[in-house]
């Protein structure tokens, strides 16, 4: 995906103002405890630019009378941390993998730094501030822009965080592509998790077996904290515990992914552990569906996004009102909590304004959900819908999800 990256530095390169320089951190492992630090996962809009995904690097774009320039900033190899944990990224790796010709090394950014500013008159920086909530904590680009002012009060640092984000909105056919293969393994960990369910396993002991399946396939990292819910534990929207015994005829609510290559797939399926919906568990699962599929309908370049959370409602408020579950339409709250929809991509919520009109390339899901609290019942059917030019395509089409799919499933184990 080489051509790729450079395709997106060019776009953002055509944005920015001459004499100026953006500055783009890969992040590094925040620390755990004594010597141990969590698992390493690149800044995404970084990632999406370059391509590398190794802790530190830095990439400089410079624009200068209209002229483009580019730098990437890797560690020097230490043969003796080789030895502890591995050989770094080489300037040739880099090259290929990023676009970048011109490598340098870490202990060298100050001083290009200084010389850029000082000597080269460049006043302005775009960073990367990304910031979702006044009091959250500072991501390095945040914590470099009050360090460099700190420094280079003649500098004026510009947030272009949002720009990235825009373009990520619109998937190239490659990132597609790795969406699908996320799709694929998930599906396949949904199946081998759904064939050893059974009455009295705990919900931890059927997450197993999807863990197992993504491993299995040399997924490294899963898309977010998998949700695999019984019974009554469905109705809790973000339910992670996963340690609860499931009983005989609850459903359990599932909500996960795989991710390939940092591109995340976002499934939702519910099932009978029994392996027979009770009716009134179909009733409730056929509306959902219901509301998915008509959605998928009318996706296409032009529809406004919120119209998809509108129909759902729509749907809801109709045939709740005439199974007697709700007198007024505003009552669809109650059993119903949460949007339809959401980006997807490089994050599992990805990034992007939500007040627009739908654009062909665009990657998002569509989970319609019903939490009955009071019978236990809680269900969400989740897939992943590419916006095409002339509709949409189901990217997770091929995981069974009709009741009668899923029970003829069941009904094998």
């Amino acid at each position: 995906m080489k051509d790729f990256h450079v395709s997106r530095r060019n776009k953002i390169g055509e944005m920015m103002k001459d004499n100026s320089m953006l500055l783009l951190f890969a992040g590094q492992a925040p620390k755990k405890t004594a010597d141990e630090a969590y698992k390493f996962t690149p800044n995404r809009n970084f990632y999406y630019m370059t391509g590398i995904d190794e802790e530190h690097v830095i990439l400089a774009v410079k624009k200068q009378e209209g002229k483009i320039t580019e730098s990437l900033f890797i560690k020097r190899r230490d043969p003796v941390m080789v030895k502890w944990v591995g050989e770094t990224i080489s300037p040739e790796k880099a090259k290929e993998v990023s676009g970048v010709e011109d490598i340098k090394y870490l202990d060298t950014f100050d001083g290009f730094l200084n010389l850029s500013i000082a000597k080269e008159d460049l006043y302005r920086i775009y960073l990367d501030m990304e910031k979702d909530s006044y009091d959250s904590l500072d991501t390095r680009g945040v914590a470099f822009a009050k360090e460099i002012l700190s420094k280079y009060p003649q500098v004026k640092v510009k947030n272009i965080y949002n720009e990235i984000c825009a373009l990520r909105v619109i998937k190239s056919s490659e990132e597609v592509d790795k969406i699908r293969k996320a799709i694929e393994i998930t599906g396949e960990g949904i199946l081998n998790l759904m064939k050893h369910a059974k009455p009295g396993m705990k919900e931890n002991e059927m997450e197993a077996y999807f863990d197992f399946t993504l491993k299995s396939r040399g997924v490294k990292d899963f898309a977010f904290t998998t949700i695999c819910a019984g019974g009554h534990n469905a109705t809790v929207l973000h339910y992670v515990a996963n340690n609860q015994e499931v009983k005989e005829n609850e459903m359990v609510l599932l909500d996960l992914g795989a991710q390939y290559e940092y591109y995340h797939g976002d499934i939702s399926r519910t099932f009978p552990v029994s392996g027979k919906f009770t009716e009134r568990q179909r009733t409730f699962y056929e509306l959902v569906l219901k509301a998915h599929d008509e959605v998928l309908k009318m996706l296409k370049p032009g529809v406004p996004y919120s119209r998809i959370n509108e129909l759902v409602h729509e749907i809801y408020a109709r045939e709740l009102k005439a199974l007697g579950l709700i007198e007024k339409d505003e009552d669809v709250r109650k059993y119903y909590y949460h949007n339809t929809s959401h980006y997807l991509g490089l994050d599992t919520h990805d990034v992007g304004k939500r007040d627009v009109i739908l654009e062909e390339g665009m990657v998002i899901t569509v989970e319609p959900g019903l939490y009955i609290e009071e019978e236990s019942i809680g269900i969400r059917l989740e897939n992943d819908i590419l916006i095409t030019n002339d509709g949409c395509e189901n990217l997770s089409k091929d995981i069974l999800i009709t009741p009668d799919e899923v029970e003829k499933f069941l009904a094998t184990r």
